[in-house]
Order: C-alpha cells, then structure tokens, then sequence
C-alpha cells in the first residue's frame, strides 16, 4: 500500500476527470460539501454517508494534570468534543482484503 496521501485537491481534480464538469464547479461542490459536514458537527450533529461511514462530535473528557509535549509545561484541559468517524460495513469491506506489506505493516 503506497503511503500517499489524498488531498482535497486530488479529490476535486479526480471528480473532474470521471465527470468532466467544469473544475471550478466540482471545487465549489467539494467545499461546500466540506462546509456543510464541518456545520453540521457543530451544531451537535451525526452525519451518517450510508455505505461509507459515520462522523460524529464526540465529548473527550478534561484533565486536571496534563502536559504539553513540547514544553513540559503543566496545565489544565477542560472537556471538549472532537469530531470522530466510525467507517460503515461497505467501506469495511472493501479495505479488508488490502495486501499487507512491510511498511504497512510497520505503520502500526
């Protein structure tokens, strides 16, 4: 498995290619598309995209003693939510028989 990773510019330019639609218009679907997920998880919704998966906003709790990895400063974190995914049983699927390789393997 290569370890390239897909940025929202491969996604537009490969939309483009399979639909042929102008690019500025495939640009302007793919970010409001983003925007509308990012609002929805705002508001406190689950986004479910059936076949792919689920994004949630999850609530992570707080610290009273954390550490900042950087500087080794002590400090407090308070709860907060974090965006999660939960992959559906087609996307599942379709990664399970992906060839393992050494450097996937290693990955982990």
């Amino acid at each position: 498995m290569s370890a390239k990773k897909v940025t929202k510019y491969d996604l537009v330019e490969s939309v483009y290619q399979k639909t042929q639609c102008e690019k500025k218009i495939v640009q302007d679907v793919v970010e409001q598309l983003l925007d509308e997920l990012k609002n929805a998880l705002k508001e406190g919704n689950t986004i479910e995209l059936r076949g792919f998966g689920t994004f949630e906003p999850r609530l992570r709790k707080g610290r009273s003693k954390a550490r900042n990895p950087k500087t080794g400063e002590q400090l407090t974190v308070a709860p907060h939510f974090v965006a999660a995914f939960r992959a559906g049983q087609e996307l599942k699927k379709s990664l399970w028989d992906l060839p393992v390789t050494e450097t996937s393997a290693a990955a982990e």
